[in-house]
């Protein structure tokens, strides 16, 4: 068990991840409750999922397995911000939509209380103040516990504990960016803004989105159902997607040298950050989620530690930027010209 954060709750050092549950993944509702049953029986005590994960069907399932559990024993999170409808007012990060979504959550997962609600991404035209007032509201009725958010810029994560401080709202006490050892951008300056304010991290995506399963390589042919989903981020004509190859590539070589399937030495370097909490891992299978389960023992020597530092420089990230979110001053043209 690790601390989360500076909040004294106590949670495994694997979080289970539900996005797999549902018409996304497994479509098979009692098949997920079994998994997320042996996941718990591991040890595991932290399941995340969130609003839009098959549109609700994920949080549904979790609900359906808290059923037979101890729901006192189990931190629950979930998350709020993507669109639910063609409703322009059911997404984003509005103290409206916060509000009523909480409510929505509450009745899929059939609790009455989260542990930890997250914003599950930024909306700069937003005042971050609405959001953190609804957020503290809901606090205040006991409907969640903490607040959190996710794939926040550093600025931003500042931005929102300063207006927590200055206008005596609750904080995000968490923060959920991607990390792997191909993604290694947020130890550069995230990481260590979330150390400075005792939060805890959850980060998403330790196996980089498939890359390093195990099914990438030299003879091996990827036929994940993300990469059939999103072509592009495995299209190896593409040289971010050829720089990705390569580092996969020697780290596989490194896994085998120290006899660990690649799939623990990821996990195992994603725990190994003091910055980071518990990476989550997100199974579709029951034999996925036994794979991911042997990593909580593993313990990476210093010697092993430098020579995935020698193959992805700490801070940095191979292939490109996060996909997790664009800015809009980035992503949009017009915001970039008079």
């Amino acid at each position: 068990m690790r601390s989360l954060g500076t909040t004294g709750v106590r949670v495994s050092n694997l979080c289970l991840g539900a996005m797999m549950f549902g018409a996304w993944g497994e479509p098979d509702h009692d098949e997920s409750v079994r998994i997320i049953h042996r996941a718990v029986d591991a040890g595991i005590n932290f399941i995340d999922t969130a609003d839009v994960y098959s549109f609700g069907e994920s949080e549904i399932i979790v609900g359906k397995a808290l059923a037979g559990l101890d729901r006192d024993k189990i931190v629950l999170a979930t998350k709020v911000h993507s669109p639910m409808s063609g409703d322009p007012n059911e997404q984003g990060n509005s103290r409206r939509w916060i509000i009523a979504e909480c409510e929505n959550s509450l009745r899929r997962l059939g609790t009455d209380y989260i542990d930890l609600y997250q914003i599950h991404r930024p909306r700069p035209d937003i005042d971050i103040d609405d959001t953190l007032s609804a957020l503290s509201d809901l606090v205040h009725q006991g409907k969640i516990r903490y607040a959190g958010s996710s794939t926040f810029q550093p600025s931003q994560v500042v931005e929102a504990q300063w207006t927590a401080e200055r206008r005596q709202r609750e904080r995000f006490r968490t923060e959920q960016p991607q990390y792997s050892m191909l993604m290694r951008g947020i130890e550069a300056e995230l990481l260590p803004v979330c150390q400075r304010y005792g939060m805890g991290v959850l980060s998403w995506s330790p196996l980089a989105g498939g890359w390093l399963s195990g099914t990438f390589g030299d003879g091996k042919e990827n036929t994940s159902r993300r990469s059939a989903m999103l072509p592009e981020r495995y299209d190896l004509t593409r040289p971010e997607n050829q720089a990705k190859l390569a580092a996969v590539i020697e780290l596989q070589k490194l896994a085998d040298e120290v006899g660990l399937p690649l799939i623990s030495l990821a996990l195992a370097f994603v725990l190994s950050h003091p910055g980071v909490t518990s990476p989550i891992i997100g199974p579709r299978t029951m034999e996925q989620l036994e794979a991911q389960l042997e990593a909580t023992d593993i313990r990476l020597e210093a010697s092993v530690l430098d020579r995935i530092d020698a193959i992805v420089p700490p801070g940095r990230n191979v292939g490109g930027e996060d996909p997790g979110w664009t800015p809009p001053a980035v992503e949009q043209a017009k915001l970039r010209r008079r």
